[in-house]
Order: C-alpha cells, then sequence, then structure tokens
C-alpha cells in the first residue's frame, strides 16, 4: 500500500480489467459508466494533458450527445468529489485534464515496473529473477482495460495493452522453459492458446513444454493442429521459427532437448522421501475435486492471492487459508477454481470434502469419518487402517507430512471440526470454506469473500444467460443484476430460470423480482434457493441471537452502528455490539467500515419476512425515533450552537450517543445518518410521533441545508408541516412554515414560498410568538428580494433584524443582515450593503458560524467592489475561500470561487481566473440549485466575455437567462440579458444587442436598481 506525499493512504487504480479504485482497504464508487470512461482514459496516459475532445470520444464513441463537452466537465467534477483528494489527482491543464499519480498508485505502472526490473534481471544473468518478476507482473492482468466495454478509443489502448501482456506472457513462459520447468507449465499454455489460437510463438512454447515432458507425440500432433488452423483461417502455412522448432523435435535435436531444473524463487521444496510405514506413492495421485466452473467470473484479486499463498514457500508447516462470505457467495467456487489453477503444484493429490457445516438436513460430519475418507483416497486399504480415531488421525499425519497435498475443506462449521483434518507438512496447502471467520484456528489466514462487483456481476449473467439474450435486454438486464446484489447464487439461479424459459423475457422476470414480499421465492431453481441458504444460517442460531436478527432489520438506513442498534434491541451498547458481532460472524451482516454494519438487500428482506407482533417492532421504532431526536440535538449543539430550541417532549432516555465533540465527528454522524434520518421523520409521522417527526425533521434540515441537498430539504420540511399541523402546537408550526418556505427559495418556488411564509407570520403575530415572527420576516424579505420586489424586501428584513437584536438572537441577525446587504448591493446602495455585511461578518465569526461567514464576506466583497475598493474585496474573498469546504453549501463555494475568478481577471491574473471560472461551473453545474447556477453563469460569463470569447460567454448568459426567467428570478434574469447584449454587440450583432439591452433597462427599471448596480 502506498503513502500519498501527505502520508496518508494513497489512493491506487487498476485499470488492467474491470476499473477499481481503492482508498487503503475501501473499494470506492467511481459513479457511471461515462465517468469511468474519462477516468480510464486519463489514467492510459497518467502526466499527460488529455483534451476534453479526447475524452468526448472516450465516452461515447462516434454518437456524442450536444452538451458532450459539458458533461465531460460535470464527470470530471463528480471525479474529483468521489476520489480522495480528487482535485489533487485531476487537475485541469489547458483544453484538457491531466492524471497525476504518485509511482505505486496505478497497476499499469507496477505492470511496466516489473517488466523493466525482469529485463534488466536477463542482462545480469539472473533468469530466475527475472521469471518472478514477470510472474508478478502477469498476476497484475485481470483482463483487457474496462472487461471489454470501454467503447473504440479505449478498445484501441487496450488492444495494445493487449499485446504487451502477450509479450510479458511468452517472455515469462520461455525464461521458465529455459530453467528446466516444462510439466507444469503445459496447462497454463494450453489455457493461452485456446485463448489465443494464432499465436505462434505461445504455440511453440506448448510443444516445447510437451516435448520437454516425454510427451512428444502431443507436441507434434500440436504442430498439425496449428498449421490446419492458419491454412484455414489465414490461408498460410506456419512461420519459420515454428517450421524449425518442429523439425528439431523430428530430429531429437539437442536444441529441444529438456533443461537441468534449477531452483526458482517462489517454488515449494520437494515432498521428503516416504517413511517405510507409510504406503508407496500411488501411480495416480488421488484427484477428487469437483468440476471447474466453465463460466466462473471475476474474484480476480482473491484468485491471485490464494494461488500466491499456494505457490509461495513453506513456513514449517502448511499452508492455511480460510474463504468466509454469506451464503451463496461463491465459496465454494472459488476454492475448487483455485484449487485446479494450483494442481499441478501439488503433485501428491489433491483433494476436496465437504463437511456439511450448513447442508440441508445433515449434520456437521465428524473427524473420524473425515480421516477414514482421506486415508483411503490415499491408498490405505482396510486390513491397514488402524482402530480408533486417535491412531487413525495419527497415520493422517504420518501420510501427510511426506506429500505435497492440496487439500480443499468446504462447509467448515468451526475450528474444532478443521483441527484434527490439519496435516503438518509445510508442502501441503489446506483451503477451508465456511460462513464463519474462524479466528480462534491458530496459523489461518482468511479471505473474506466480498460481493461480486456489477461488472462482475454483469459479466456472470452473460456468460451464464448467454450474451444474446442479455444484450438484446441491457436496461432489463441491468436491472437484474442489481435487483440480485452480487450474489453469484442468486445470478446463476436467475439466469437458469431464464434459460428453462425460453419464452420469458429478462424484463418479466425483473418485473416479478420487484415485488419484496415474493423476491425470494422467485430466486429459486430446483434444489437450489435463496432462502434455503439464508434459512441455514439462521437457524444455526440461538433464539436471542434470532430476534436480535429480525428486529435489526427494522434499520431503515444503509449502515447502522451500536448505538442506533441499541436502541431497537432495547439493550445497552455491549450487547448490541455482540449481536452485531455474531452477525457479522455467520455472515448475515456486512461490516462496511469499521464499527459500521449493514445487510444486503436479500438479507433484510428474509430478515423482515420472518418478523412477527411477537417482535415487538411498534416499540423497537419508537426507541429508535427517540434515539434519533436525542443524537440529531447534540449533533446541532455542536453544529449550529446559536440555533432557537424547541421542546423535544418529556419522556426522553438517557441514550448512549456517538462521539460528538466537534465539528467534525457531528458532520460524520450527520452523514453516516443521513439516509435513515429521512425514513425515520417519515416512520415517526407514521407512528403518530408527531412532535418527534418535526423536531427530527428541523434538525435535519439544518445540516441539509449545510451540504446543499435543497430538495430533500424541501420534501423533510413538508414532512414537519404535516405533523405539525396534526399535533397543534402553534411555535413548531409556524417554525415548520418559515422553513418550507426557504425551501420553496431554495427550489425557486417563490410565490408558494409566500404563502406558507404569510400564513407562519400571521401565526406567529396571533400567538405573539416574537422569535418565530421575526425569523418569518426574513423569509419573506429573502422571497421577494428574488422576486425583484427590492423595496419590500428592504422593510421585510429591516424589520427582522430589530426584532432579532431586540431579542439578542446574534445567528438570526447576522442572516438577516447578510441578506440585506444583498440587496442593496444589488440595488447600487455600496456603503449601506458594506456596513451591514461587515457587522455580520463581525457576528459569525463571533459564533464560530463558518458557512454564514462565508456568504457574509462575499457581500462585503461584492460591496468593496462596488465602491471601487479592489483591495478590500480582495482581502475578504480570500478569507471567503479559506473558508469553503467544497462538501458544505457547494453553491455558495462555487459562487465565491466565480467572483474570484472575476477579481483576479481584473488584476490581470487571467489563467489563475479562468482555472477558478471553470471549476465553479464544473462545481454548480455538479450540486448547484438552479438559484445559484444562474447566478455563477452570469458571472463567469463576464470572465468569459472579457478574455475575448463573446460566443462562450453568450452561452453562458443565455443558460442563466433560461434558469432565471423561469424561477422568476428577475435580477439574474436582468443580468443575464445586460450580459447578453454585450457579448452579441462583441460578436457584431448590433441588433440583438440593442434588443436585450432595452429587455435588461426594462427589468432594472421594474426593480429600482440604480446606474451603478446595472453595471457592475
Amino acid at each position: 500500500m502506498t503513502l500519498g506525499e501527505s502520508g496518508h493512504f494513497a489512493v491506487r487504480f487498476n485499470i488492467l480489467g474491470s476499473l477499481e479504485g481503492w482508498h487503503g482497504e475501501r473499494r470506492l464508487k467511481l459513479g457511471s459508466p461515462t465517468q469511468e470512461r474519462v477516468l480510464v482514459t486519463l489514467l492510459l496516459e497518467p502526466g499527460r494533458m488529455v483534451p476534453v475532445p479526447r475524452l468526448v470520444a472516450a465516452a461515447w464513441d462516434d454518437e456524442p450527445p450536444q452538451t458532450a463537452a459539458h458533461q465531460v466537465r460535470k464527470a470530471v467534477a463528480a471525479l474529483r468529489n468521489r476520489i480522495p483528494g480528487g482535485f489533487e489527482l485531476i487537475v485541469t491543464d489547458g483544453i484538457g485534464y491531466r492524471a497525476v499519480l504518485e509511482d505505486g498508485q496505478l497497476d499499469l505502472h507496477l505492470f511496466n515496473l516489473h517488466a523493466r526490473l525482469a529485463r534488466e534481471a536477463v542482462a545480469a544473468g539472473r533468469a530466475a529473477e527475472a521469471a518472478d518478476e514477470l510472474r508478478t507482473a502477469l498476476d497484475l492482468w485481470r483482463g483487457p482495460v474496462l472487461a471489454g466495454a470501454g467503447g473504440e478509443v479505449i478498445s484501441a489502448a487496450s488492444a495494445a495493452l493487449e499485446e504487451r501482456h502477450m509479450t510479458v506472457a511468452e517472455q515469462y513462459h520461455e525464461l521458465r522453459l529455459e530453467l528446466g520447468e516444462a510439466a507444469e507449465l503445459v496447462a497454463p499454455l494450453r489455457e493461452l492458446v485456446t485463448s489465443h489460437p494464432l499465436r505462434e510463438a505461445l504455440r511453440g512454447q506448448l510443444m516445447l513444454a510437451l516435448y520437454r515432458s516425454g510427451r512428444q507425440a502431443e507436441a507434434l500432433e500440436e504442430f498439425g493442429r496449428v498449421r490446419d488452423l492458419l491454412v484455414e483461417e489465414l490461408g498460410i502455412d506456419p512461420g519459420v521459427e515454428l517450421t524449425r522448432l518442429y523439425e528439431a523435435m523430428l530430429r531429437d535435436s539437442p536444441e529441444v532437448a529438456p533443461r537441468p531444473a534449477q531452483s526458482v524463487t517462489g517454488r515449494g521444496a520437494p515432498a521428503p522421501v516416504a517413511q517405510d510405514d507409510v504406503p508407496p506413492k500411488l501411480e495416480q495421485p488421488p484427484r477428487t475435486l469437483p468440476y471447474d466452473l466453465p463460466d466462473f467470473t471475476g474474484r480476480e484479486a482473491e484468485l491471485r492471492r490464494i494461488v500466491a499463498a499456494g505457490r509461495a514457500p513453506g513456513r514449517g508447516a502448511a499452508r492455511i487459508l480460510g474463504i468466509d462470505g454469506m451464503g451463496g457467495s461463491g465459496k465454494t467456487a472459488l476454492a475448487v477454481h483455485a484449487a485446479h489453477r494450483l494442481a499441478e503444484e501439488y503433485p501428491d493429490g489433491q483433494l476436496f470434502v465437504d463437511l456439511r457445516g450448513f447442508s440441508p438436513g445433515e449434520k456437521p460430519q465428524e473427524a473420524g469419518t473425515v480421516i477414514d475418507s482421506l486415508l483411503r483416497s490415499l491408498g490405505v486399504p482396510d486390513d491397514r487402517m488402524p482402530d480408533g480415531l486417535e491412531r487413525r488421525i495419527t497415520l493422517w499425519l504420518n501420510i501427510a507430512e511426506q506429500r505435497r497435498l492440496l487439500l480443499v475443506f468446504d462447509n467448515a462449521v468451526n475450528a474444532a471440526q478443521i483441527r484434527p483434518l490439519l496435516p503438518p507438512s509445510e508442502g501441503c496447502l489446506v483451503l477451508i470454506t465456511s460462513r464463519i471467520r474462524m479466528l480462534d484456528l491458530d496459523g489461518a489466514e482468511w479471505l473474506s469473500l466480498e460481493l461480486l462487483s456489477g461488472d462482475d456481476s454483469a459479466a456472470l449473467l452473460a456468460r451464464t444467460l448467454g450474451e444474446e439474450r442479455s444484450v438484446a435486454e441491457p436496461g432489463a438486464t441491468a436491472q437484474l443484476v442489481q435487483l440480485c446484489g452480487g450474489l453469484p447464487l442468486a445470478l446463476r439461479i436467475t439466469a437458469a430460470r431464464l434459460r428453462n424459459r425460453p419464452r420469458w423475457t429478462v424484463q418479466y422476470l425483473v418485473d416479478r423480482l420487484a415485488d419484496e414480499t415474493r423476491r425470494l421465492h422467485e430466486l429459486s431453481a430446483g434444489e437450489r434457493s435463496v432462502e434455503a441458504t439464508l434459512r441455514l444460517s439462521y437457524q444455526a442460531m440461538e433464539e436471542g441471537r434470532r430476534a436480535a436478527f429480525r428486529l435489526l432489520a427494522e434499520h431503515p438506513g444503509g449502515t447502522l452502528d451500536v448505538h442506533s442498534a441499541a436502541a431497537l434491541l432495547g439493550g445497552d451498547v455491549h450487547e448490541a455490539e455482540d449481536a452485531l458481532e455474531h452477525l457479522l460472524d455467520i455472515h448475515l451482516l456486512e461490516q462496511p467500515e469499521m464499527g459500521l454494519y449493514s445487510f444486503h438487500d436479500l438479507v433484510r428482506t428474509y430478515a423482515m419476512a420472518l418478523r412477527g407482533d411477537e417482535d415487538g417492532a411498534r416499540e423497537a421504532v419508537q426507541r429508535l425515533v427517540s434515539y434519533y431526536v436525542t443524537a440529531s440535538e447534540a449533533a446541532c449543539d455542536v453544529l449550529f450552537p446559536g440555533r432557537s430550541r424547541y421542546d423535544t417532549g418529556a419522556d426522553r432516555r438517557p441514550w448512549r450517543l456517538p462521539e460528538m465533540a466537534d465539528d467534525e465527528q457531528a458532520l460524520r454522524w450527520f452523514g453516516r445518518e443521513h439516509d435513515a434520518l429521512r425514513v425515520v421523520v417519515e416512520r415517526a409521522g407514521a407512528y403518530g410521533l408527531h412532535r418527534d417527526a418535526v423536531v427530527l425533521a428541523r434538525n435535519v434540515m439544518f445540516y441539509l441545508n449545510l451540504r446543499g441537498h435543497h430538495e430533500e430539504f424541501g420534501a423533510i420540511s413538508r414532512l414537519a408541516v404535516d405533523s405539525a399541523r396534526v399535533l397543534g402546537d402553534p411555535p413548531l408550526l409556524q417554525v415548520s412554515l418559515g422553513n418550507l418556505g426557504i425551501a420553496h427559495w431554495w427550489l425557486g418556488a417563490f410565490q408558494d414560498g409566500l404563502v406558507v411564509a404569510e400564513e407562519a407570520l400571521q401565526l406567529a403575530s396571533a400567538t405573539d410568538h416574537r422569535p418565530t415572527e421575526a425569523f418569518c420576516l426574513d423569509v419573506l424579505g429573502l422571497l421577494h428580494s428574488a422576486l425583484g420586489n427590492f423595496e419590500r424586501a428592504c422593510v421585510y428584513l429591516e424589520q427582522g433584524i430589530a426584532l432579532h437584536r431586540e431579542l439578542g438572537v446574534a445567528r438570526m441577525e447576522a442572516e438577516a443582515l447578510a441578506n440585506l446587504s444583498s440587496v442593496l448591493t444589488w440595488t447600487g446602495r455600496y456603503a449601506d450593503a458594506a456596513g451591514h455585511a461587515a457587522r455580520a461578518t463581525e457576528l459569525n465569526r463571533r459564533l464560530g458560524e463558518r458557512g454564514n461567514e462565508i456568504t457574509s464576506l462575499t457581500w462585503l466583497a461584492l460591496a468593496h467592489l462596488g465602491l471601487g475598493e479592489d483591495e478590500r474585496a480582495r482581502a475578504c474573498l480570500a478569507q471567503a475561500l479559506e473558508l469553503c469546504d467544497e462538501t458544505l453549501q457547494p453553491g455558495n463555494v462555487a459562487f465565491v470561487h466565480a467572483h474570484w475568478a472575476q477579481l483576479c481577471q481584473r488584476l490581470g491574473q487571467d489563467q489563475t481566473a479562468a482555472e477558478y471560472a471553470d471549476h465553479a461551473m464544473e462545481l454548480v453545474s455538479a450540486r448547484g440549485m438552479p438559484l445559484r447556477q444562474a447566478a455563477v453563469a452570469n458571472v463567469v460569463a463576464l470572465v468569459h466575455l472579457r478574455r475575448g470569447e463573446p460566443a462562450r460567454a453568450m452561452d453562458l448568459h443565455r443558460h442563466a437567462h433560461r434558469l432565471a426567467s423561469a424561477l422568476g428570478y428577475r435580477i439574474e434574469t436582468a443580468r443575464a440579458l445586460h450580459g447578453m447584449s454585450q457579448a452579441a454587440e462583441a460578436l457584431g450583432d448590433a441588433t440583438e444587442a440593442e434588443s436585450h439591452r432595452r429587455a435588461a433597462e426594462e427589468l432594472y427599471d421594474v426593480m429600482d436598481v440604480t446606474e451603478a448596480g446595472r453595471h457592475m
């Protein structure tokens, strides 16, 4: 694992196969196919600028949409946000982008490095070392780039890489042949020849391996096969080199004679001579492995790890590798596939035993039965079988000590079942599969089998169902993959059902699976069933654990921690952790990261199907709601200390909460619980817990506003209003209506916002609830300012400020002051605007309100610009930039970046201005609401106009005009028209310029904007 310059675990990428991104041990979600293609194209040329048109061609081949360049920039912005350190990893470079990587961050880098080290070793005469380096390089190869789904541009690059891969493979086999290895190369060479039947170099190496293994006739037959194939496919005869090799074999020439074996790093020592009391080695070593799946798909990393373990030198004892995972995850298929790959490394036998730890209707096998089976497989006759288990174990250990055996112990139930079976010899490899990770099995390495990736799932379904049917319904096939959730058993069952019902379409099966109550029933074929597989794990638990399993399925989030689990289960966190860890050990839960647990969708469906009234589901949900109200209050106390408080109810339990000592911890908690909180608000209302619903919704809205999730803000605020009306609590209804008014402002529904804000103000005035009255005045001022009713907006905001000041609510006073400053700036009253923004900044700084301070500093900077005080403006914007965090209020951050670009341009820093302007558009396009998109587009357009790019400026102003006019956002509509006039004039269209100028002036007149405000 590489370290970045910052000292943190660096991001690393694998592109030699399906695309993978890793941050430490966490796999990154890299987004849509377009984003993956853009990223792969950059990674194929690390350190080089890739122009946007090339990225467009890579993403869409010959049919890009009209907005392709914009979508590429959106894809880059999304990737930068998804990838830790993404802005340093993908940098803007002229007319394109460049991937900046350190050594070791890309598998292609490592592939090339090991190939180069091999060349150096060959030049120095170290052939064994060179072979090891080439083997390491080849182990990195997982297939074509993007698994062959990358389109023409990426496929061309992938084809070049495939040629390099085959060259390395040929060099590797050539070295091993010269090192005296021949018999063990026959199988891998046959596999390569099957994949690349026309490569004569590979065919020659296979012929040589066969010849030197004493299989001369087969070697000569191989030449006949390739000769016929070349004539049939290409109409040519074999080349000179292959023909010369064939003739040398006919003459039994010394050049093709076997080479003496040499020591090669990474291969085990030969087995010692058998003792007298051990039966002689069998002429045909026992091989009881099940057949290898011809359509085995995926698991490249896991397979490489097992194969590497099987080829590693001994360490004084047998190598033990356990594979654990949930039922149906493909543990047995992986173990058997790996065993077949390793078979030639263990010439004394490859034995498979089903221990029946989780087999329906059967008891786990006992040691005595298994030992008897193993001894008979190794040729011990009944008349030499010792009496008593201990003596048979001793005999088994004596025999195994003298052999190189590969043992697959499948479906194990616990460590006690395994221990008597373990051979003592370092020449043996033991592969164990189990639903339980046996931490008490000393000396074992464990590999937890995750679910298949989306790409591998799609590939498996295509191979088992047939390429023709999966390609015929790509949308339905993608849905089917998603419904199966990466579980190989589910994928194979669905493929089997479709194969057995040729008249069914994929969409028909998808529709059947869409009914969650029947999904598990549908996922069965013959004796195979996902439900039956899960039931075996469930039935293996005691009743207390079963009850916990059923209750935990009530948790609505993607993940749960010990604190929310304790609330559901009604116990303390230690008991909850014990239950969670037990379910994790038997793979009925997953652990996406330390301290967090999650259900696979199919496991959750199974658990929910089991629940009944006796589980106390209603009481569990009530406890969960109570916990989340308490926890969200604690998080808001940290993040928003100046907010007004409301009664959360008298019956609050002393829940043990996660650590939330600072902003970072509180934000992390909100981010982790984001999805769950939204559903808990809905459930609280559905269960009649209306006060909880309103209080929790308000707390969640604080977070959603901070993150810029304004559509969710609107949905949650509506739920809060509904519950507040049922509850009949005037203060809670008033504040909920006010928040809904803010949601309407963000979403551009200004008239709807006025309706609810005026209702809230009337209720507050009638009940003389002055804090809410002041808040509603702010909201009305905000909405009227968006509609261009600036005088009315100023009146409302000034009234609100006076009331906040009288009540001593500094946080709300600062927000209203910043809003008033924006209105005064728009109208050209810069001196007054600067005074209010300065006061707001002072209050925000004192309160530690970082997000609000960014806003007030921005308006203070714009007021200074209006006054011609560029240096003061620069100082304010620099402070705002320093405070910006793109994960918080991204629309506001984009607004700051756009104005910084404009200021840099005024100071003659054109390149910096261009970079900040581009980034502002990327950020607001990816995560900004139309309100902010219009404002940022208008500012960035002016930057382009002053760079001498009037066509680009016109496009941006038109985009801003479409957005702002659709919303009724008058000030930005007028600014867009004014900008379009300037751009048209620069383009030489005087008529259009005059038309836009008149329209802008009319709007400015309606809003009573001064001359100074019109030309800022």
